[in-house]
């Protein structure tokens, strides 16, 4: 949560959410945040990307819903990976409407009912954050079993599996994020987050180099041998392209937050640490923009998807 829960009767929180500092170090956070040059962002540009980012998953839910075309194991992922970005929204929303109600001072709200709307942010955000994160993994795996196994794909990724694959990475997420409010006063549970993003991005890099070092490989095969890349190829290694889009529009939006993680782990006292901590809003506002951006890749990567919202939106008008 990008403001503190932790204040007074009707007071609007001023410090970024108490889960995310350590608990020692607020007072000297305190005391850097004043002399760091602060971006002051409105909390409407907040609650429109929020509401943009909302529409754009929801619709992207309903046409791989709609579309029996999309019903397969790759785009079952696609929609968690949706879902996963609406709870981002979702939160920033909740957030957002109540800090401009209490700043207009037409919502008072009592501490502890406070501290729970913020407990519950912050589980959406570690939600989000584990569930996104494993849903790329699971993309990837299985873009690499369609290239490399692509004769024994429909008997590897069964829908019946695909649905285990979904069910684990949401009660994993779930419980991660409980985990992390109930013990959010040690180091021990950021530090988790911290390596499951590093691991996360090692398994995934492998998977990548060996996928494109194949591509490469067969391309120049198909050169020398003055062939033609079949439709197959061609829209397994689409996928896997698009796939590298994803990963790494989440590794630039949701880096400088992990960095956040890292920094208040090794030099929470540090001023140079304190100041670009105190930045949080900023960090919130890149994940938010990967929650919008994420969409619109899904549609303009993939025809038939984009061909549904098409036809979704018009016939809604």
């Amino acid at each position: 949560m990008n403001n503190s829960s932790l204040t007074p009767l009707g007071t609007l929180p001023k410090d970024i959410s108490s889960h995310w500092i350590p608990k020692d170090s607020n007072s000297s956070h305190n005391a850097s945040i004043s002399q760091c040059e602060q971006v002051n962002i409105p909390e409407e540009i907040f609650l429109t990307l929020g509401i943009v980012s909302l529409v754009e998953n929801i619709l992207v839910i309903i046409a791989i819903v709609k579309n029996q075309n999309l019903h397969s194991p790759m785009y079952y992922f696609i929609c968690c990976l949706a879902v996963a970005d609406m709870l981002v929204s979702l939160s920033n929303v909740i957030e957002t409407i109540v800090l401009i109600l209490m700043e207009r001072e037409i919502l008072i709200v009592r501490n502890d009912i406070l501290r729970e709307i913020d407990n519950l942010i912050d589980m959406m955000i570690c939600s989000s954050m584990v569930s996104s994160l494993s849903f790329l993994g699971a993309i990837a795996a299985d873009r690499y079993i369609t290239i490399f196994y692509a004769l024994r794909y429909h008997t590897i990724m069964t829908t019946r599996r695909a649905v285990i694959i979904i069910v684990t990475i949401w009660l994993v997420s779930s419980i991660s994020s409980i985990l992390f409010i109930i013990y959010s006063h040690s180091s021990a549970v950021i530090i988790c987050l911290i390596s499951f993003f590093f691991a996360m991005l090692i398994i995934m890099g492998a998977l990548y180099l060996h996928m494109f070092t194949l591509a490469r490989i067969h391309a120049k095969k198909i050169m020398t041998q003055h062939k033609k890349r079949t439709a197959h190829q061609a829209t397994n290694m689409k996928g896997a392209i698009t796939l590298t889009i994803l990963l790494g529009l989440f590794l630039i939006c949701w880096s400088p937050f992990f960095l956040h993680l890292l920094l208040i782990i090794i030099c929470p006292k540090n001023p140079y640490c304190l100041c670009f901590t105190s930045h949080f809003k900023m960090f919130l506002i890149l994940i938010i923009c990967n929650s919008v951006i994420d969409p619109i890749i899904y549609a303009f990567r993939s025809q038939e998807l984009r061909k549904t919202l098409k036809e979704f939106i018009s016939c809604s008008w």
